[in-house]
């Protein structure tokens, strides 16, 4: 009789809510073994039954405020005192900040292997491989992972979040190892305010890049994207010139992005850029220059000044009653 493997997820919190990229890792991790989640919040309790319906048969709760104090430090140590008792053949984290630093101090605990960044994991052999995208995601490398309790850190959006029917989860209360590090505490938390759909839930989203000229142009893109009930986005670019603030960042380097439509204006189309809008449904790119890398992956190419076409659009969508 062949054991199922056993597949530790680490869940992050948004509120009191899963986040939704740690939804997706269990979605994943379910299709590769038996699945434990493991909460580190004082809100954990909350978010049990959530992480249940997505195939954790066992749930580890950790609910010291010492998690949400403290940065890292106190989660990497709960960790590695739960993996050396339970001995996880894979340990899958959501490719987030908190991930990646939770999961750097684990392994430079525990000596374990790590990949970053993967776009899908999959059996190889008796054990694990990992997917990863390289040359601005134009080819995909696989890596065997070896060694005990391999660790990869899987990207948001590489699989879509699925809920299933199960049992209720067996619960086990973690306790903090008393000789866990503090290290660096958190002071405040802020969260952004936000009107309309969030960039990464958005069915569609309307980027801005250099081709726009002016930060002030961006309002363009706002008036347009309410329109059509999407989100703004934006290419590193302008990011980095200060005109929107980084969290309307798409790419490698920001957030990716899978909505019905999205829209380019002003965006060359760079590979930093299109990692992360690669998987829309459907491309629309609006730039001067018909020789924009962009247009090789666009389904509809206007090649025209953005500050041109992108007023007549709204104009055009607000005389149909579109609103």
């Amino acid at each position: 009789m062949t054991v199922a493997a056993k597949i530790l997820v680490y869940v992050e919190l948004a509120g009191s809510e899963p986040a939704p990229v740690s939804l997706e890792v269990l979605t994943r991790a379910r299709q590769l073994g038996q699945v434990e989640a493991v909460i580190l919040d004082q809100d954990a309790a909350g978010a049990a039954t959530a992480v249940a319906e997505y195939g954790a048969a066992t749930v580890y709760l950790g609910r010291d405020p010492a998690y949400r104090q403290f940065v890292a430090q106190p989660a990497a140590a709960a960790l590695a005192a739960l993996v050396e008792a339970q001995h996880p053949d894979l340990i899958i984290f959501g490719a987030t900040y908190d991930g990646r630093d939770i999961c750097a101090r684990l392994s430079a605990r525990l000596g374990l292997t790590v990949v970053a960044n993967a776009v899908n994991v999959e059996t190889r052999g008796s054990g694990f491989a990992a997917v990863s995208s390289i040359f601005g995601a134009t080819q995909n490398v696989t890596t065997e992972l070896s060694g005990p309790s391999p660790c990869v850190l899987l990207r948001a959006k590489s699989v879509a979040a699925e809920s299933a029917s199960g049992p209720p989860p067996r619960v086990v209360e973690l306790e903090l190892p008393g000789d866990a590090p503090r290290g660096a505490r958190r002071l405040e938390s802020v969260v952004g305010a936000s009107v309309g759909p969030s960039l990464e839930d958005a069915r569609v989203v309307v980027s801005g890049g250099r081709g726009l000229q002016d930060p002030a142009n961006f309002e363009l893109l706002e008036r347009l994207a309410g329109l059509l009930q999407g989100a703004v986005g934006a290419s590193r670019a302008v990011v980095d010139a200060g005109w929107v603030p980084y969290a309307r960042q798409v790419g490698q380097t920001g957030k990716t992005v899978k909505p019905d439509v999205y829209l380019a204006c002003g965006i060359s189309g760079a590979m930093q850029h299109t990692v992360g809008m690669k998987g829309a449904k459907h491309i629309i790119a609006i730039n001067k220059d018909r020789e924009a890398p962009i247009f090789k992956l666009c389904d509809l190419g206007v090649v025209g000044d953005a500050l041109k076409v992108v007023p007549e659009l709204i104009q055009e969508l607000e005389s149909r009653g579109v609103a």
